[in-house]
């Protein structure tokens, strides 16, 4: 088989696996755009248990309650949201349908690009991606709930301090606070992944452990451009909350990576 026979197959197997996700995912992302959750309490002997059941709505669509559930939750009671673009709304609700879409089939994408990579994968290799498929899962919901449910409001709270330390009044426009919202929580759910990837390159062989303790201030200035990146307000605050816990996690890893280089030492490929 020549070259070009296997770019052919493999551009033919990845556009099979990704038609497999978009006939999972499409119809999930329409029916978060178009349904609503309508919630009814159900009795069952002396409590009454809360469900809920999906009722057509184009408009207080799922996403639309998973919005108003996220400003009650992250915002200050007197903070005020402004519409300033006409389809400011609309780009909300599509960009929270993506989010969800993206964490409900998750499993489903995984499933899928391992199945598309493993063929190419080495016998180690395959059973390190074993390893580390449900710690990396862990980590990166265990960051992203962190982000959401803590840090996100935190940082709210703080800039909105601020901002009435000020005496300016506490608006903030409705697409601003989703993407903020969003990207800083998912931004941590990245940032837990950290040690996974430290770890995985010297179990390849790639990065010597000590490699990733010589170079720490290589780490620590990454880890402030990173934030610096990924957070879209230009305070140094929210820089911070995301560093300062990269940094944590890098260590993290570089610990993890020579107790286990320690234990068993490989050959190397690449030095650090």
């Amino acid at each position: 088989m020549g070259d070009l026979d296997r770019i052919l197959n493999i551009l033919g197997e990845a556009r099979r696996r990704l038609y497999r996700l978009a006939i999972v995912l499409g119809p999930l992302f329409g029916f978060l755009v178009t349904f609503r959750l309508q919630p009814v309490a159900v009795p069952v002997g002396p409590v009454a248990l809360p469900l809920a059941y999906p009722v057509p709505n184009l408009f207080a669509n799922v996403t639309a309650q998973v919005f108003r559930a996220l400003a009650a939750y992250m915002l200050p009671s007197n903070a005020v949201l402004l519409n300033v673009g006409v389809g400011d709304s609309i780009v909300v609700q599509m960009e929270i349908g993506l989010l969800l879409t993206l964490i409900l089939g998750m499993p489903w994408i995984v499933h899928e690009a391992g199945a598309f990579l493993v063929p190419a994968l080495r016998r180690n290799e395959r059973e390190l991606l074993r390893r580390i498929g449900i710690p990396a899962t862990i980590l990166f919901a265990v960051g992203t709930l962190l982000g959401l449910m803590f840090i996100t409001p935190l940082t709210f709270r703080l800039l909105f301090d601020y901002i009435s330390a000020m005496g300016l009044a506490p608006v903030v426009g409705v697409q601003q606070f989703v993407t903020f919202a969003l990207l800083y929580s998912l931004a941590f759910g990245i940032v837990f992944e950290l040690p996974v990837f430290v770890y995985t390159l010297t179990r390849l062989g790639l990065v010597r452990a000590e490699a990733w303790r010589r170079h720490w201030r290589i780490a620590v200035v990454g880890a402030l451009v990173f934030g610096m990146v990924i957070t879209p307000d230009n305070s140094g605050i929210t820089m911070l909350l995301i560093a300062l816990p990269m940094i944590a996690l890098y260590l993290g890893g570089a610990w993890f990576a020579q107790r286990w280089e320690t234990g068993r030492p490989v050959p190397y490929v690449a030095g650090g």
